[in-house]
Parts: structure tokens; sequence; C-alpha cells
């Protein structure tokens, strides 16, 4: 059995008992030395940064996010980052327990997402990584503003990008504006950072039954009323056609096996043709 890598060369794929199977656009590409993604945009929740505590920003967990961050950046993938803010403030908590006005909480998310964003870029820039925030929300002193053929240019000259601010709108969760950004970016899938192994039938943290799905689609992840995105995201990354990588990056080595194509967590795609 042979297959095609590139235009015209052909190996045996027995002979390469390693090789990963990468869909990448049109066709499928079997490669070992290169990543099946040339540019990602990955989803990093708050809570993430926030550790054991739940809260607040843990500068060792921020640091390790960033040196896998970096594991994959030297591998020359262009990486988009959206970051959410629930580690600091919650719009629907501040919603619902202060009485807060839905509008002004979802703002004050914004606010909060920001200040991870610039945890992140500090970390990331200490680890020798080039990095630029990009802000929904106009904040020059701290960062620029979102202009996306400036983001696209960034990401080419090998700048891990920080969009910040979710899309700047009300109503909107940071999950719709990590698939927003990746499709005015060109990425080639979206990677949900989470603290579990992936995507489950139930709440793996109430029900040790819980199942894990490793590959589902979009109507699926629709029709199960799976909280792994909104459904906004969802429909989004549908229409764009955009595969969804859910995974724990708190376990070492995850990003870089799964942007070269191993079965990490799980993954979101499209009905196969």
């Amino acid at each position: 059995m042979s297959a095609i890598i590139g235009p015209t060369r052909a190996v045996e794929l027995n002979s390469f008992p390693a090789m990963i199977h990468c869909q990448t656009g049109r066709r499928y590409a079997i490669m070992m030395a290169s990543p099946c993604y040339s540019r990602i945009l990955i989803k990093l929740s708050g809570e993430a940064l926030a550790g054991e505590k739940g809260y607040g920003i843990d500068p060792d967990v921020v640091l390790e996010m960033a040196e896998q961050l970096k594991e994959i950046h030297i591998k020359g993938v262009g990486i988009g980052v959206v970051v959410g803010g629930g580690n600091i403030f919650r719009a629907r908590t501040g919603v619902k327990h202060g009485g807060i006005e839905r509008t002004t909480a979802d703002y004050m998310g914004m606010m909060a997402s920001a200040l991870n964003a610039l945890a992140l870029q500090d970390t990331l820039e200490k680890v020798g990584v080039q990095t630029r925030v990009m802000s929904a929300i106009e904040m020059h002193e701290i960062a620029e503003p979102y202009i996306r053929r400036r983001a696209v240019r960034h990401l080419e000259k090998g700048r891990i990008v920080i969009f910040a601010a979710g899309t700047g709108n009300p109503y909107f969760t940071t999950d719709t504006a990590a698939a927003l950004r990746a499709a005015e970016i060109g990425a080639q899938a979206i990677i949900k950072a989470t603290n579990v192994e992936g995507v489950y039938d139930r709440d793996p943290k109430l029900d040790a039954g819980a199942k894990l799905l490793t590959r589902l689609t979009y109507m699926d992840a629709l029709k199960m009323g799976l909280r792994v995105m909104d459904a906004t995201a969802i429909s989004l990354s549908m229409e764009n056609r955009i595969p969804l990588l859910v995974l724990n990056m708190r376990e070492p080595g995850n990003l870089l096996k799964a942007i070269y194509g191993e079965q990490i967590g799980s993954t979101i795609e499209a009905d196969p043709e």
C-alpha cells in the first residue's frame, strides 16, 4: 500500500509504522517531520491559567503553558491565542449573584481577559518568544487595537498573537471570539485547552462513568448539548469547516502531539464526505 506525499512522491506505508495521518485541506498528507498545521488558534480558558487554586493567575501554570507554546512555535507553526477571563471575573456569576447588568458584566469579563493576555505575553517573552497582544477594545498603552491584516502580518513575521477582550461586544463569549479570530486569520484548527482530557458525554467531575468522546461531528456536539463550546462558536466553526481539538494542555507534550496529528483528547469536525 502506498500513499502520496505532496504532488509526486509516493512511499510505502508499511515501511513507516510510526507515520501520522494528517488531514490538510483537500488532501491527506502523511508526515513525520512536519506538523499537520501551519497556523492554529488556541483557546485558553481563564480557569486554565488559575491552576489548582481555581482563581487568579498561577505563574507556574502560565510558564508551563508558555513553554508548550514555544515548543510548537519553534516547529514553524503560526499561533494565535484567545484567552478567557473566568479566573478573574465571570460575567454570568456577576449577573446572577452580584446583580450587575449583563452588558456591564460582559465588559468586565473582557477586561479580565486583557489581564490574562498581558500575563501570558510577559511569560512568553521571558522564554524568548516574540509576542503581540491585540485587543478588541482599544487600550493603546498596553495592547494594539485588533486589525485583521496587522494580526496576519505579525503571524507571518513569526510572532505569537494574543487576542484580548473577546470580540469587543457584549453577549458574545470568548469561545465565539476564538472561532471568529480563527476564521479571520486563516487558522487550520482551533485547539481548546482545558483541564480535562477532552469532550465527555457527561460531566466527568460529577460522574465517574462519563465516557470520553474521541471523535464527533459539529452536529453531534450541538444536538447532544455538549458544553465544550457555546452553540454560536460551534456553528461558526462548522460554517468555516475549522476542526476543533479539545485536549488537556496541562499534560506535557499534548499540544505538540496534537499538531503532529496524533489523536489526543477529542476532535470535532465535519461529517466525512
